[in-house]
């Protein structure tokens, strides 16, 4: 087969409005195993989207968008039901921002020839399929943002910021995480920001302006995702996978409090992974166990041990279907960062 027959099934993502679950993961919230904790985690989102004073921050590791998933998380964003997002550098930008260009995933099979693949200039993620040549476009598109800006340092947030700022001047017609957030003012932040197409576009960025670069300020991210944790009275966390994104936004109530601030624990925690505890990794340590370090309220927390394309459409959908985002506040924590001066520690 070649190129053109490989990449033509487009990867469709899912809709959460067009069904209603709330029955059926109430059903499973009566059963055992991980039918129950599902449900016990999706009851906790909605307890999280009932509290005035919670800030919900959204965690994003694994390939999810690539699978469907992308729509979910968008309309999370354009529901109210989330107000910051820490994310893995692929979702938002090989995979989010590659799609509002205009490019898609396909359809693959993880039994392919790889080698054939590699020669077809395609490369896998399991059963999808994205084109390299495509990709090669992304990662073109974020240097010629970096050489559009300012030669200083920028946070993760900063620069995801000016690619929503860019999608909205091109009128993109795709549902697109960066640009809704960029509309939202839903801050999101990518922690190790050059692990995708950012890091190839930044590095020609600066291989190519010796003399005078931007760079990513990871340590800026963090000092900005703990502003927005000093900002709610509570905090609670939606953690798809786990790695840096999960450990980076459990951390901010550990960091708040080295800058002298006395704040409570995430009130609410819920993680949705395959990984085990038994290595000591922490994409699959407890959440009882970040109990230990101060960093989660072990009486509100759930794991549930699922795929992330099987469980998170069952929650969010829940969470979308008892409509309590409806009466939500609007925090628009971008605003945060409007302002120069650093919050003092009382």
């Amino acid at each position: 087969m070649n190129r053109e027959d490989l990449l033509q099934e487009v990867v469709q993502p899912i809709d959460i409005k067009a069904f209603d679950v709330v029955g059926l993961v109430e059903s499973m919230s009566q059963m055992a195993f991980q039918a129950r904790n599902l449900g016990r985690a999706a009851k906790i989102y909605d307890e999280m989207l009932q509290d005035s004073d919670c800030a919900i921050i959204l965690c994003l590791a694994g390939s999810l968008f690539s699978a469907g998933l992308k729509n979910v998380v968008y309309d999370l964003i354009t529901h109210n039901m989330v107000d910051a997002i820490v994310s893995t550098g692929a979702n938002i930008v090989d995979q989010d921002f590659f799609e509002a260009l205009g490019f898609r995933h396909y359809v693959g099979d993880p039994l392919a020839d790889d080698e054939m693949l590699r020669q077809e200039r395609i490369d896998r993620i399991y059963d999808t399929y994205i084109d390299e040549d495509q990709l090669r476009v992304c990662d073109m598109t974020i240097a010629e943002i970096a050489n559009s800006l300012e030669k200083r340092p920028y946070s993760s947030r900063e620069f995801i910021q000016e690619m929503g700022a860019y999608l909205e001047k091109q009128k993109t017609d795709t549902q697109s995480v960066v640009l809704a957030a960029y509309q939202h003012q839903v801050p999101i932040f990518v922690p190790a920001f050059s692990d995708c197409s950012a890091g190839f576009g930044l590095v020609h960025h600066q291989w190519n302006s010796p003399e005078s670069y931007l760079t990513i300020d990871s340590v800026g991210d963090f000092r900005e995702l703990t502003q927005c944790k000093l900002a709610a009275k509570y905090t609670g966390l939606v953690m798809i996978g786990g790695g840096v994104p999960k450990n980076f936004a459990q951390d901010t109530v550990v960091a708040a409090e080295m800058l002298g601030f006395d704040v409570t624990m995430h009130k609410y925690t819920i993680q949705i992974t395959v990984a085990d505890e038994r290595d000591g990794a922490l994409s699959g340590s407890t959440l009882r166990e970040a109990h230990s370090w101060g960093k989660v309220n072990k009486n509100v927390e759930q794991m549930v041990f699922s795929e992330a394309t099987l469980a998170l459409p069952l929650i969010a959908g829940y969470a979308y279907g008892k409509g309590n985002w409806r009466d939500r506040s609007v925090r628009r924590l971008a605003q945060l960062f409007d302002k120069t001066q650093l919050v003092s520690a009382r």
